[in-house]
C-alpha cells in the first residue's frame, strides 16, 4: 500500500526510528522525536545505500516520488546519486566563485566618488540636515584628494594626506571629524564587499592631531556683568544681543533658538516648546520661561513681529543660518582681522577676562549658575535636555520633573536679573543690590 498525505500527517514519533515504505525505493523516515524526512533506498555495485531527498513537509509526497523516480533513472545510467550530487555541488561552487570574482572585478572600478554617493544615499541623507554638512566637508577636503582613486586602492597614507591638510590649517577638530566620517564610509564599503581592506582600520582618532580635551569655559558672575557693559558697543544687532541672554536664561542650544517659530512660544503660559526636529536628541522639551527670559523674548518679538520664525533669514523664507550668531560673537573676540575682509572691525569688543567664549559656553554657564544657586545637578541637566545616561533611571523613573525644572529656570532668571541690573557695576554692587531684593 502506498502512503497517503493523510496517513503521513497522522504518524507520530514513538521513541524509535520508523521507516514507512511508499514504493520504488522511496521511504519516509520518522525519527523518535517525530521529525520526518524522505530517503531513497537503492543498491549500487552490490552495496545498499540510503540517499537523503528532503524534509517533510517542505518536500511533499508528490515531490518526493518525482525525486525518487529521477534518482532511479540515474541508476539505470549507472550513476550513483551521491556522485551526481557531488558534481552538482562542485559546479555550484565554481559558479559562486565566478560570481565573487566578478564582484571583485566590478568593485575594483568603484571610485571613492562613487562609494561616497552610495554611502551618502543609503546612510547620511537621513541626518537632520539632510547630510549637507557631511557633503560640504567631503567636497572640500576629501573628494578632491581621493575621489578618482578606486576605493579598493585608497591607503593609510591617502587618509593621512587628508587629515594632515586639516591640521596644517589649524583645524584639529575638523581633522578628527573627517577621519571619523571616513572610517564610517569605509566600514560601509567593507560590509558591501566594495573593499577588502579598510584603510582606516589600524588608525584611531588619537592618531589625528592633539588629544581632544573637554571644554570647560563658562562665564563667571563678574564676566556676565562685564558682558552687559560691553554689548551695547559691540556692533551686534539687537536680535543677536537678545540671543545671548535667552541662551543663558534657558540653557538652550543656539540651533534650537534660531530654528524656533513664534508658534512654539506661549506668552500666556510663559513656555517655549522645543520641537523634536529642532532638538539634538530628537525629544521635545518644554522650557518654562522666567520673567528675565520672557522679557528678552518679548523684545525680540517687537523686532520681527510679522515673521513665522523667531530668527528669520533676510528673505523671511526660513530661519537664520545656525552659525550666524556664533560667527558674530567669534569675530568680536579676534585680535587680527587682516584675513577677514568684509567682517566686523569691532575685534575684542566682546573679549572677557577669562578668555574667548562661544555660544555653547552659554549653556555651560546656565547649568553652572543653576548648581551654584543650589539647584540639584540632575535638574540642571534636565533643563539642558540631556538624555539620561543611566539606563535603569531611563526605564523606571518616569517622573518628568516639570515643577522642579520650572523652579530652576526661575531661580536662574532672578540671578540674571540681578547681574544685568544697571545698578550692578561689579560684584560688590551686586551684593548691595541683593540685600535690597
Amino acid at each position: 500500500m502506498k502512503l497517503t498525505d493523510r496517513e503521513i500527517k497522522l504518524i507520530k514519533g514513538n521513541g524509535k526510528n520508523q521507516f514507512k515504505l511508499d514504493g520504488n525505493g522511496l521511504y519516509l523516515r520518522v525519527y523518535p522525536s517525530g521529525k520526518k524526512e524522505w530517503r531513497y533506498r537503492y543498491l549500487f555495485n552490490g552495496e545498499q545505500k540510503w540517499f537523503f531527498l528532503g524534509i517533510y513537509p517542505a518536500m511533499t509526497l508528490a515531490e518526493a516520488r518525482l525525486k525518487a523516480h529521477q534518482e532511479k533513472a540515474n541508476r539505470r545510467n549507472h550513476q550513483d546519486p551521491y556522485d551526481v550530487r557531488a558534481k552538482k555541488l562542485e559546479v555550484s561552487a565554481n559558479e559562486q566563485k565566478a560570481i565573487e570574482d566578478e564582484k571583485v572585478r566590478l568593485n575594483a572600478r568603484t571610485t571613492t566618488n562613487e562609494l561616497f554617493k552610495r554611502w551618502f544615499s543609503l546612510n547620511i541623507y537621513k541626518r537632520k540636515d539632510g547630510g549637507l554638512e557631511v557633503k560640504r566637508s567631503f567636497e572640500k577636503d576629501v573628494l578632491p584628494v581621493i575621489g578618482l582613486i578606486p576605493a579598493e586602492e585608497v591607503s593609510k597614507s591617502d587618509i593621512a594626506k587628508i587629515t594632515d591638510a586639516c591640521l596644517e590649517r589649524g583645524s584639529d577638530r575638523m581633522a578628527k571629524v573627517i577621519f571619523s566620517l571616513l572610517r564610517q564610509m569605509f566600514r560601509f564599503a567593507e560590509s558591501k564587499d566594495i573593499v577588502k581592506i579598510n584603510p582606516t582600520a589600524s588608525l584611531s582618532k588619537n592618531d589625528i592631531g592633539k588629544k581632544s580635551r573637554e571644554r570647560e569655559r563658562y562665564l563667571e558672575d563678574s564676566e556676565i556683568i562685564e558682558l552687559k557693559k560691553k554689548l551695547p558697543d559691540a556692533g551686534l544687532s539687537k536680535a543677536s544681543e537678545l540671543a545671548i541672554w535667552i541662551q543663558i536664561a534657558t540653557g538652550c542650544r543656539i540651533g534650537e533658538l534660531v530654528k524656533a517659530k513664534w508658534s512654539d512660544i506661549d506668552f500666556n503660559e510663559k513656555t517655549w516648546t522645543i520641537v523634536p526636529e529642532n532638538s539634538k536628541n530628537g525629544k521635545a522639551m518644554k522650557v518654562y520661561l522666567s520673567d528675565f527670559a520672557l522679557s528678552s523674548i518679548e523684545k525680540l518679538k517687537q523686532i520681527q513681529p510679522k515673521s513665522v520664525w523667531v530668527y528669520p533669514n533676510r528673505t523671511n523664507t526660513c530661519h537664520l543660518n545656525t552659525k550666524t550668531i556664533t560667527k558674530q560673537i567669534a569675530d568680536r573676540q579676534r585680535e587680527n582681522i587682516a584675513k577677514l575682509e568684509g567682517r566686523t572691525k569691532n575685534t575684542n569688543a566682546l573679549a572677557l577676562k577669562n578668555g574667548r567664549w562661544n555660544t555653547h559656553d552659554l549653556r555651560r554657564t546656565a547649568a553652572t549658575l543653576m548648581v551654584s544657586l543650589k539647584v540639584m545637578p540632575d535638574i540642571a541637566d534636565r533643563c539642558l535636555n540631556h538624555t539620561e545616561e543611566n539606563k535603569m533611571r531611563r526605564i523606571y523613573i518616569k517622573h518628568t520633573f516639570e515643577s522642579e525644572k520650572k523652579e530652576a529656570w526661575n531661580i536662574l532668571g532672578a540671578r540674571l536679573a540681578l547681574l544685568t541690573n544697571p545698578k550692578t557695576t561689579n560684584l560688590l554692587a551686586l551684593e548691595d543690590l541683593s540685600e535690597e531684593y
